[in-house]
């Protein structure tokens, strides 16, 4: 059973000037599901985003909430996937997240976790995937391609580096959980003592 069901991880954000995530990894009947919230701020931009992704115990995501509250009034999304196949939350199909196994809330480092998880990479592997990705704080959802590849461990933490076409190459740290500790220009997991 995952630390976090007990204590969630907080990170703070690094690429902005005020930047707080919490976040849990909770074990449910046939699966998994990450819970977590956020707040930022950043210039005249403010917002809370609250999500909930349930997978199933091969980690591949089965459901997608995430709410969003900014200057613009509050709004929504869910988004439901099975073998690869997704509806948004009238149950129109979304032909572009075909094949797309894995969520990615931009907010928030805890969705990292899925990948690195169902993935179960070893030393010096990779895989490409695509990810539906969830701009935060638009709620725009877009086809990504991603890559995740291991590294050796290191100071008794994983290491991977994640790379997009859109937002580049990082290095990140994580847990036994699978859930980030460091993730190089994005965010910092506080010790329970910050």
């Amino acid at each position: 059973m995952s630390s976090l069901t007990k204590h969630p991880a907080a990170w703070t954000r690094t690429d902005v000037p005020e930047g707080l995530g919490l976040g849990a990894l909770i074990p449910e009947p046939g699966g998994f599901r990450l819970e977590g919230g956020e707040t930022v701020v950043e210039g005249e931009e403010r917002f809370f985003t609250r999500f909930t992704v349930r997978t199933d115990l091969a980690w591949t995501t089965r459901e997608v909430r995430v709410e969003v509250v900014s200057g613009k009034g509050p709004a929504s999304l869910v988004l439901t996937a099975r073998d690869g196949h997704w509806t948004d939350a009238a149950g129109r199909p979304v032909p572009e997240l075909v094949g797309c196994l894995d969520a990615d809330v931009a907010a928030t480092p805890l969705t990292n976790t899925l990948p690195i998880r169902r993935l179960g990479l070893r030393p010096g592997q990779y895989r490409d995937i695509a990810v539906a990705w969830i701009d935060i704080p638009s709620l725009r959802v877009r086809r990504v391609r991603q890559r995740y590849t291991r590294h050796p461990p290191e100071d008794g933490l994983e290491h991977y580096t994640y790379r997009d076409p859109h937002h580049g190459e990082y290095h990140l740290s994580v847990d036994g959980d699978g859930v980030v500790v460091d993730y190089e220009r994005f965010a910092r997991r506080l010790r329970p003592e910050e």
